[in-house]
């Protein structure tokens, strides 16, 4: 293992030499196993960009984290702000995050937002739908709102994911409160699952509501910050922080306890040993763990056209790493990682494959970026 992370981190090092200092000139190119890669920037001046998505005639919708949803054309030209949106309670990590098209767009214009909604008590995850249409956003509703709601700014989670059958998954982080993630009567540290219009699913794990809220799919997470659909399965893929260290991939089932902060493979940030240490009975084992961690953010199973050798990977971005990652698969194991560089060395916010085949990435910063990665030289 000592062999393995020494060679990571050599890789790691050699790439952002390659890829240079944050703010790279556009069109930089940079090498990784397979393919010579271009990251392109498509549009740039975005304070804080947190998820993208398209819209079927080719357009993004761009999240800011200060509260602003924007439009961006294929040419990179960025909207006003989207008027309509709910109340956001912006600062620390929280503000507007995750965005999704719905795949009916076409007849019902809606979309699906999480954000940290304020309330007694302070912020917590929510997360609405409306229609979109000139701009604006029409026919609000809130499909789910954290509960408690608490203060501070840490640890909201609020990746979404849209499964096969419909039902509308979203991740919510402990809040900081690690002592209440694995409590299941309150909504901390969880992957939650409702439908599209908010009710609960008559499958879900505990949708009587006797032990534990009926939105509840799985517990024990600590901040979960990627969430992916397997595109051959359906299966839901998340990641999430670790401490200090730990940061894991998991495939959460319904019910299952993930076991934080009773089970980690991370340390805490004042250097103590975090619950029982990895393993304990009746707790799940993640699929995959990173130790130092890399601040996952973000992740796509890619099954485009651009990158061949890439179809059936996992790409994940990394904040404090300035990487994005790219495992290969082996079933619901991982076979190997290649740490690839980002072009411009930049804090990966959110990792996409857009329907062109190409891999986009957002850059974490108050000037932040859509980047398009292709081929060079192709």
């Amino acid at each position: 293992m000592r062999a393995r992370l020494a060679a990571w981190m050599s890789a790691a090092l050699l790439l952002a030499a390659a890829a240079g200092p944050a703010g790279a000139e556009d069109g930089r190119t940079f090498e990784t196993e397979h393919y010579t890669v271009r990251a392109t920037t498509v549009a740039d001046g975005l304070d804080h960009p947190w998820s993208l998505a398209w819209l079927p005639d080719g357009r993004m919708l761009v999240t800011e984290r200060p509260g602003r949803l924007r439009i961006v054309a294929p040419g990179g030209e960025v909207s006003a702000p989207v008027a309509g949106l709910p109340e956001i309670a912006a600062g620390g990590q929280g503000g507007l995050m995750d965005v999704l098209v719905d795949p009916d767009f076409a007849r019902n214009r809606r979309v699906y937002l999480s954000y940290s909604e304020p309330g007694p008590g302070g912020r917590g995850t929510a997360v609405a739908s409306a229609a979109i249409e000139d701009g604006r956003l029409r026919d609000l509703a809130i499909l789910f709102r954290q509960t408690p709601k608490s203060g501070g700014g840490r640890h909201f989670g609020s990746r979404l994911a849209l499964a096969p059958d419909g039902t509308l998954f979203a991740t919510v982080g402990e809040r900081g409160q690690p002592k209440r993630a694995r409590d299941p009567h309150v909504n901390r540290g969880q992957v939650v699952r409702v439908h599209v219009d908010g009710r609960i699913p008559a499958d879900n794990p505990f949708a009587d509501g006797v032990r534990a809220r009926p939105e509840v799919w799985s517990l024990g997470h600590r901040n979960p910050q990627g969430a992916a659909i397997h595109p051959e399965t359906g299966a839901l893929w998340i990641h999430e922080h670790g401490a200090r260290g730990g940061d894991e991939i998991n495939v959460p089932r319904p019910g299952r306890d993930y076991g934080w902060p009773r089970i980690s493979y991370g340390r805490h940030y004042f250097g103590g040993k975090i619950g029982v240490g990895h393993a304990a009975p009746g707790l799940e084992q993640p699929v995959y763990h990173w130790d130092p961690s890399i601040a996952p953010s973000g992740m796509a199973f890619y099954t485009g056209d651009e990158f061949p050798a890439w179809r059936g990977s996992l790409l994940v971005g990394a904040l404090k790493a300035r990487l994005l990652v790219r495992l290969t698969l082996d079933g619901e194991g991982v076979a190997a990682e290649e740490r690839m560089s980002s072009g411009p060395r930049a804090r990966i916010r959110d990792v996409r494959q857009g329907p062109d085949g190409h891999v986009y990435l957002l850059t974490d910063s108050r000037s932040g970026r859509v980047l398009r990665l292709d081929r060079a030289g192709e």
